[in-house]
């Protein structure tokens, strides 16, 4: 461990280059790159495809249940329904596909869209859809929008406001291509409408700290859900709408150089940990349930009042500037003195970095864009506990609150030392 040594404020310096502290991560041939692990450790998009966000780690690499419940809490029944029942529900709003839909119909291609149509006309079963209960009665579809929202399409687009869905790319059924549901027979439209299919409903009064680690074990389309894509789902109201503007306004996309794909919801996270983090102090976080943290947070977006949500808008707004403005195209991401190439988006470092210039003025903002930030920020990346901070077990209490103090103190340093200076 020649290789470590303390530096200043106590922080724990490894004087190794990146290369070397990658090279001991190891492979088939016993060596991964730099660049290969950097691959490897980003976030998918809805096509598979990789994004511009770093995904964030466990300690132990799986996911972990943090606040133990009480089993006999969980209160999920499960319903054989019909199609057509289920299109009832949703004429009569008794569906919410809000969770989704407005982000994320347009996944499937048609061609997808079609097979699954394709699938019900040969009889085949198609995986089960899975329900939040809402105090009205309503269900919140958490998982199985792209199946419910093909076959709305398909047998009543009206009642989704979408275009009618035509058959095409179908593999058996090539008879069909080009068809809608009026050009089927009167028996296939029946055997469509009257299709069973499977609901696994989590029945209203179940603690939503249950409901959500139900649901994010669930991986029945393949790619598991997004923990946002959970509390988007089970949390209705505001939140929903205002966490997307911030993450699709112009001072979000310039910070982060337009790379955060917003279809699995990143964005929309990203706006919230800064939010939740401005209504609840770093130094007040104490519940180690980082997804109960931000799921309470968005219960209080919900009830903010116009004013508060307006100034809030604004801190978002010129923290978003100034990170631009001091890290320019490295703004919240790992850095490294030298470096040319950027690194991936990293949540826990946008948290630390814009709650932190939301503290400042403008001023000051304008300051820190004067002096060597980016440089003394590389030295603050050779501090590894720093670096564990927003790379492993993000929502431990120790290490939200390390971040935190770390950023917020080269900050205050560096405006010091240009005072000094003048």
């Amino acid at each position: 461990m020649a290789a470590l040594e303390d530096g200043s404020h106590g922080r724990t310096r490894d004087r190794r280059s990146v290369y070397e502290r990658y090279q001991e991560t190891t492979g088939e041939d016993g060596l991964v790159s730099l660049d290969e692990l950097m691959l490897t450790a980003r976030e998918t998009a809805s096509d598979g495809q990789l994004t511009d966000v770093e995904r964030e780690g466990t300690e132990d690499g799986v996911e972990r249940i943090t606040s133990p419940f009480d089993p006999e809490h969980i209160d999920i029944e499960t319903r054989n329904t019909t199609v057509d029942l289920l299109l009832s529900r949703l004429r009569s709003e008794m569906i919410d596909l809000a969770p989704d839909f407005q982000r994320r119909a347009g996944i499937w291609t048609d061609e997808k869209q079609s097979r699954l149509i394709e699938s019900l006309l040969l009889r085949i079963p198609i995986p089960s859809f899975y329900a939040a209960e809402q105090e009205d009665g309503s269900w919140a579809i958490v998982d199985g929008i792209q199946r419910l929202t093909s076959i709305a399409r398909f047998l009543d687009a009206e009642t989704i406001g979408a275009a009618p869905l035509r058959l095409k790319g179908l593999e058996y059924l090539l008879n069909f291509t080009g068809a809608d549901f009026r050009d089927l027979s009167g028996k296939l439209q029946i055997r469509l409408r009257e299709t069973e299919v499977v609901v696994h409903v989590i029945r209203r009064g179940t603690p939503e700290p249950v409901m959500f680690n139900v649901f994010a074990r669930i991986n029945t389309g393949g790619e598991p859900l997004t923990r946002q894509e959970i509390r988007h789902a089970l949390i209705p109201g505001r939140a929903r709408t205002f966490l997307a503007e911030l993450g699709e306004s112009e001072e979000f996309r310039r910070a982060t150089g337009n790379s955060v794909v917003g279809d699995r919801m990143a964005d929309r996270e990203m706006a919230l940990r800064f939010l939740a983090f401005r209504l609840t102090p770093p130094d007040g976080y104490r519940t180690g349930d980082f997804d109960r943290f931000l799921a309470e947070a968005m219960h209080r977006i919900n009830r903010l009042e116009p004013a508060e949500e307006e100034h809030l808008r604004a801190e978002f707004s010129e923290a978003m500037e100034a990170a631009e403005a001091v890290f320019g195209i490295h703004a919240f991401r790992k850095y490294r003195s030298g470096q040319q190439r950027k690194s991936p988006i990293n949540k826990a470092l946008f948290e630390a970095i814009a709650v932190n210039l939301a503290e400042l003025g403008p001023e000051q903002h304008d300051r820190l864009s004067q002096l060597d930030t980016l440089d003394a920020f590389a030295e603050l990346m050779e501090d590894t506990e720093f670096e564990r901070s927003i790379s492993v077990a993000t929502g431990d209490t120790k290490k939200v609150r390390k971040r935190f103090d770390a950023v917020q103190e080269l900050f205050e340093d560096l405006l010091d030392q240009g005072d000094a200076q003048q």
